[in-house]
This record gives C-alpha cells, structure tokens and sequence, in this order.
C-alpha cells in the first residue's frame, strides 16, 4: 500500500472517530479517554482471539468469517486511533518495528 492510500486511511479513520465522540459527548457528556480507547480496542482484539478460534473449528459459533473480518479491520482503525491520540506517526511506528525485526531475523 502506498504512503498516499495509508495517509487517506488514517485521515478517514480521524474522521470517524470526531463522529465516535460526538456521539460520546451528546450520550455520556464527554469523549472517550484514551485509556477507554484502550480498553476498546483490547476488547475488540479478544472477540479477534475468540472469532479466530471459531473461524478454525476451535469454538462452537457458525459463520464467524464476516465478523472476524470486521473485527480485524476495526483493531486495525483502534490502533490508528490510539497512534493519532498520543501523538504517535502509526506509519513510522510500524516501519520502525518492521525495520528493526528484519534485521534481527537476518542471518
């Protein structure tokens, strides 16, 4: 994926996330912390765990495919998110790791 289509996702991912906590405002009075962001996206990354299992046979739920698709997807927009709101570039951070595991795997 090229660094334009990464950037349009993580602009269309802030903007989603403005609506989330417009939402949170007019429901709760005030936006989600980041440590209930958090806590969000570790929820959504055990249904991932759990829909896997489904998806291999391992955990008795028919059809999960769709829903772990749809979950990967969101951990994936979580992540952005959490990146974005503690001042973090979510491209470098994940350029960084991979950089330095490739050259700890070469040998």
């Amino acid at each position: 994926m090229n660094d334009s289509k990464i950037s349009e996702m993580i602009e269309r991912s802030k903007k989603i996330r403005k609506q989330y906590h417009e939402l949170e405002i007019t429901h709760h009075g005030s936006e989600w912390t980041v440590e209930e962001d958090t806590l969000a996206f570790l929820t959504d990354a055990g249904l991932v765990g759990r829909l896997t299992m489904s998806q291999q046979g391992r955990w008795p739920k028919s059809n999960a495919g769709p829903e772990l698709e749809h979950k990967l997807g969101e951990c994936i927009w979580w992540l952005t998110i959490l990146a974005d709101r503690m001042d973090l570039n979510i491209s470098d951070a994940l350029e960084t790791f991979l950089s330095k595991t490739e050259k700890l795997l070469e040998k």
